[in-house]
């Protein structure tokens, strides 16, 4: 788990998608189309797999700056995902794809041809971590379905604010542990740059359960170990996560 700080760590199908998520017909040549978004990051959202190690570019044109650039396995080398935000054809009539980028700085977004990403698994739920609350709050399609107390990062080691996503999942960690029984890994990074693997925020249990509700870590979300068995039931990979 060297890649998580402190730590730090289904797929649904679509009845009836809004029209945002229709697919759009490549543009003419030499008329480059106007974005179409893929993800709304709260009741319906897409990831893919990367198919290439290509550059992010800031925007959807071969000779733009790059950004980034995606790989295929997270920092503990589980399968890395890519939240997809919006799809755009260049006047070349080829298609581009807007994501986000696990790395610093948090919040990083490149685009990358549509080629350079697998399939579309889509999911609709979306996880709310109020600092302020110290609540975690999970809804699917807009409802609330699960909420529980939570510890994040106390005043010296923050937990980052910002729009994330659930990038794996850890389990099997014994269940009397410092992470409890399973982890999350996110897309969020610490303020600790020089943790081992990056310092990877996680939502995980823990073996302190009366630290929660708190600010008792290095920036890892920490959950009561039946909460996090709970989420886990609810919650899959590709989940939006926002912190507030």
């Amino acid at each position: 788990m060297k890649g998580i700080a402190s730590i730090a760590l289904g797929t649904l199908a679509i009845a009836a998608a809004p029209m945002w998520a229709q697919a759009q017909a490549p543009a003419p040549p030499g008329s480059p189309s106007k974005p179409q978004r893929l993800s709304d990051e709260r009741t319906l959202s897409r990831w893919a797999y990367a198919n290439d190690r290509v550059h992010a570019r800031r925007k959807p044109d071969s000779g733009s700056k790059a950004v980034g650039r995606l790989r295929y396995e997270t920092e503990d080398g589980y399968p890395e995902i890519y939240l997809a935000l919006r799809s755009a054809f260049d006047s070349k009539g080829a298609e581009w794809v807007l994501i986000r980028l696990p790395m610093r700085p948090n919040g990083t977004v490149g685009w990358v041809p549509r080629s350079a990403l697998d399939k579309f698994h889509a999911v609709r739920t979306f996880l709310d971590i109020d600092r302020k609350r110290l609540r975690a709050t999970l809804y699917r399609n807009g409802k609330k379905v699960f909420s529980a107390p939570v510890g994040v990062g106390k005043s010296s080691t923050p937990t980052p604010p910002g729009n994330f996503w659930i990038r794996e999942r850890l389990r099997n960690l014994g269940g009397g542990g410092i992470y409890g029984p399973l982890a999350f890994g996110t897309a969020d990074y610490s303020v600790l740059s020089d943790w081992p693997g990056g310092g990877v925020i996680g939502i995980h249990g823990t073996n302190q359960p009366g630290l929660v509700p708190g600010r008792p870590s290095h920036g890892c979300i920490r959950m009561h170990n039946s909460d996090i068995v709970h989420l886990d039931k609810l919650m899959s990979v590709g989940t939006p996560l926002r912190v507030r």
